[in-house]
């Protein structure tokens, strides 16, 4: 429990200091599209995105947002505010990760009396992953589509969002037949699948 504990203070000093800096960019970022606006919508919009904030989603179709100006720049807000909280979430998650994979180690090795542990860590990491990822699918778009040759940052943040996002599923539906040894190592290849994609995720955006 004290190594634990460590690591999680250690791993909290790490987070904090990216985070700050992370932040910072995201918002430098963010703050180009607060501007006001010479075309309502992006060209292309994410399926997700279109549900509720296209020419015809659902908060034009019941009058919540409709589709001018002013409500565009309200929602450059909302959208600023989603993605950094996002983001805070993506670093809490992948701290929960940590923690969850070196129970779930202790399990393996057979300390049955860390199930309840590591079954709790299991649900915060759930919670945090799926939150944080619904804010980003559902954020409002942004004023353009930006079309970047080759592969940079966002393009491979993406990629390992669609990896780690199918593990993720995986392992959760794989979770009750962990027991089986016929499952175990598959729910640990995808729990580990996951756990890697998604910190790949978090750490492309750095650079």
């Amino acid at each position: 429990m004290k190594k634990l504990l460590l690591i999680f203070t250690l791993l909290f000093v790490i987070i904090h200091q990216a985070k700050a800096q992370d932040i910072d960019s995201l918002l430098m970022s963010l703050d180009s599209e607060a501007e006001v606006p010479t075309q309502l919508l992006p060209d292309k919009i994410m399926f997700t995105q279109r549900i509720f904030w296209g020419e015809r989603g659902l908060m034009r179709r019941t009058g919540i947002m409709k589709l001018n100006e002013e409500n565009r720049i309200k929602e450059l807000k909302i959208r600023r505010t989603m993605l950094v909280t996002h983001q805070v979430l993506g670093y809490a998650t992948l701290a929960g990760m940590i923690a969850q994979g070196i129970v779930g180690g202790k399990l393996y090795n057979g300390e049955t009396q860390l199930k309840g542990t590591h079954e709790t860590l299991a649900a915060a990491v759930n919670i945090g992953y799926f939150t944080g990822a619904a804010l980003s699918l559902f954020a409002p778009p942004p004023l353009i589509s930006k079309q970047v040759k080759g592969l940079n940052s966002i393009k491979a943040h993406k990629i390992l969002a669609s990896i780690h996002f199918t593990a993720m599923v995986a392992t959760n539906i794989l979770a009750e037949k962990a027991g089986d040894p016929k499952y175990a190592k598959i729910h640990k290849a995808a729990a580990f699948t996951a756990f890697g994609a998604f910190a790949g995720a978090t750490i492309v955006m750095k650079f």
